[in-house]
């Protein structure tokens, strides 16, 4: 075994590339309106829109920071997730129902009709704003892999500009000549890939443990490694089972009802009730999915006997390039790719889709089957393509795993743009107004409670001035922050007259 790659690894990496890329292109080769580009015209079949969930949220994050968990920790991660599928229940009867109402294209066209144009925009804004830094994150841990591989035939400070640059190349390159319909039928064969790379770990790994994995899961039972449930009712800890099932539901109701990267792929769906069994059937496949992850973690702290890195993000990449057979770091490698790629096209999609569709019509009054649309959909398409690439180039490794990071980014507006539904569905004095107010207050306090806690975290010395705002684990930031808006609107509807009954219906809206 060795570390480096040789052919056999170059040739697998560069025909999953090659290969990728070109079904991405041949999906796409016919693309006939902006509806087909961003939700392929709704005929995408229940089973595909499940996977291709999965496959967003299953990005580097998942491959490279989730086996770090358990390696530092435990099982504890899988209470969050359990809080996903509880989330997602949630979702499918209560949000989906209202975008299948009409032919929606992005989530913030249904606060058009309930509040109004601004509100749309606002929340549109929001979303793009935090995608791009979540996935700038995403793109940068993917490079983290492949520089190390790479590194030996590069100067070291041309590695990762080097990974981070090609990979956002090749996936803006499919998803421009794509759309929708390539960004899920690649994600298939993403997922196909990334599942055979985390179970050939799990071989490997258990082959190279005297005893196999009896042998593991007895060195972890003993360390206290197997623990899943932890109740502990503090705010502080983000795996606990309150933590895990109540923010973790918050956090998928979020991001799975008012983000539009997973919306927009629900809204591919070929029915509702497609959209509810491919939207609840993901929760139990990420599920499994994580629980997989974590195993490797698991062994291979075992494997190491838990040697110290200097960033749990460090971990599964170093067993890949020093233990692994050649082949299989190709294939590895090529997983870790296909992870990212994945959740990476979707975005670029989703962040096209909300410019052309809730920005760019409603101010040039342009309609969706306009054949212009098209042609701007795809140029907003390259342009946050290369937006993304760029943030990646200029994110920092830090200490802090960077799924933490990337969550932490996502769950601070997560809270003020749920809260803004909520608002709508469940708050008949609401109006525009009061939504606006509602969302920036949210907003502004979570910035305020994640920026409080990197603040303690750099200058320990402030732990006292900031009080508990500076301890607070992210799990809680969606349930935290879509409070504050739903408290801040309702108290804001309070002091105007009650507005007459405006229903939820999407009959003439903008698509």
């Amino acid at each position: 075994m060795t570390g480096r790659f040789n052919l056999v690894d170059l040739a697998v990496l560069l025909i999953y590339l090659s290969g990728t890329t070109a079904l991405g292109m041949w999906i796409g080769r016919s693309q006939k309106s902006a509806n087909d580009y961003f939700v392929a015209e709704r005929s995408i079949p229940w089973w595909a829109v499940l996977f291709s969930i999965v496959a967003s949220e299953t990005s580097a994050l998942t491959f490279i920071s989730i086996p770090g968990l358990a390696y530092t920790g435990n099982l504890g991660f899988l209470q969050v997730v359990a809080g996903y599928i509880i989330g997602r229940f949630v979702v499918s009867f209560t949000l989906l129902p209202k975008y299948f109402e009409g032919q929606l294209v992005t989530a913030y066209a249904l606060l058009e009709t309930r509040f109004g144009l601004t509100t749309r925009r606002f929340t549109s804004i929001v979303f793009m704003g935090t995608r791009a830094l979540a996935d700038s994150v995403r793109v940068f841990a993917t490079a983290i892999p492949v520089a190390l591989i790479i590194g030996p035939a590069l100067p070291k400070a041309y590695a990762m500009p080097t990974a981070i640059i090609v990979l956002g190349l090749l996936t803006v390159i499919y998803t421009y000549r794509g759309g929708m319909k390539a960004v899920v039928w690649t994600e298939l064969v993403q997922a196909a890939v990334y599942v055979i790379g985390g179970l050939s770990a799990i071989v490997l790994i258990g082959q190279s443990v005297n005893g196999g994995w009896s042998e593991i899961f007895r060195q972890a039972g003993a360390a206290g490694k197997l623990q899943v449930i932890d109740t502990y009712t503090g705010f502080d800890k983000p795996h606990t089972i309150y933590a895990g099932l109540i923010g973790g539901a918050f956090l998928a109701m979020a991001s799975h009802g008012a983000d539009q990267l997973i919306v927009q792929r629900l809204l591919s769906s070929r029915s509702l009730k497609d959209a509810q069994r491919a939207l609840i059937g993901s929760g139990f496949v990420v599920f499994a999915q994580f629980t997989l992850f974590l195993m490797v973690g698991l062994g291979l702290w075992v494997l190491f006997q838990g040697r110290v890195f200097a960033a749990a993000d460090q971990i599964f990449p170093s067993y890949i390039v020093e233990r692994m057979p050649h082949g299989l770091v190709g294939l590895i490698v090529a997983a870790i790719v296909a992870a990212t790629m994945s959740t990476h096209s979707g975005t670029i999609n989703a962040l096209a889709a909300s410019t052309t569709h809730d920005i760019y019509l409603p101010l040039t009054g342009r309609r969706a089957d306009d054949p212009r649309t098209l042609k701007v959909g795809k140029l907003f398409a390259l342009a946050w393509g290369i937006v993304l690439t760029v943030g990646a180039l200029l994110f920092k490794e830090q200490g802090t795993p960077v799924v933490v990071i990337a969550l932490s980014i996502a769950s601070f507006t997560y809270g003020g743009l749920l809260g803004g539904f909520s608002l709508g569905l469940f708050w008949k004095r609401a109006i525009q107004r009061d939504a606006l107010l509602g969302m920036s207050v949210g907003i502004g306090c979570m910035a305020f409670i994640v920026f409080a806690k990197q603040f303690v975290v750099a200058f320990p010395q402030l732990a006292d001035t900031l009080g508990p705002f500076g301890s607070i684990a992210w799990p809680w930031y969606v349930l935290i922050g879509t409070s504050i808006t739903f408290v801040t609107g309702v108290l804001s509807s309070l002091t105007h007259a009650e507005p007459p009954a405006v229903p939820i219906t999407i009959t003439g809206i903008r698509s």
